[in-house]
């Protein structure tokens, strides 16, 4: 199935967060090249591996909202991964460029989603679209409350465009 068209354009000049001109959505951007470890016999990426792209991604706009992971965790909280999906539309294969857009996308009590679009470098073509569904944890492993620094980041993260 052919996915909606993405169309993303820078929206500072540092090159972190581009618009989709499509809807209207702002992303974080960052890159990254795939390995020969990344790769399967088949000389294409494995599909495992997009999980470890969406984890850079994840954590690159993290680090660039000046709340890395690191400070999360020291403040308490950790945010496991309990649900995950990926579309693939085009493979990548070794040394091949990607740019992994990473959106924050839905916010609950307890839970949170990012959203991802991974596109090939060079073409732009899209390669696979995704989300991960995370859930707050104290450092006890006991469900609370999303801490309030990253509420603050949903709510203050770029939305839709302004019309």
């Amino acid at each position: 199935m052919k996915p909606k068209p993405f169309r993303p354009e820078a929206v500072a000049d540092d090159g972190r967060y581009w618009r989709d001109t499509a809807t209207g959505l702002c992303w974080h951007r960052s890159a990254m090249r795939t390995l020969y470890a990344d790769t399967d016999r088949s000389g294409v990426v494995y599909h495992a591996n997009y999980l470890r792209f969406f984890e850079f991604g994840r954590a690159s706009l993290m680090r660039d909202a000046a709340y890395p992971y690191r400070e999360i965790e020291e403040s308490g909280f950790v945010y496991p991964i309990i649900d995950l999906g990926i579309q693939f539309h085009q493979p990548l294969y070794y040394d091949d460029p990607m740019w992994i857009y990473t959106r924050p996308a839905e916010l609950q009590r307890v839970r949170l989603r990012f959203d991802y679009v991974i596109t090939h470098g060079e073409s732009g073509a899209d390669v696979c679209r995704g989300f991960t569904r995370h859930c707050a944890l104290n450092s006890r492993g006991i469900p609370v409350a999303v801490d309030p620094k990253t509420v603050q980041l949903w709510k203050t993260f770029p939305g839709p465009a302004k019309r």
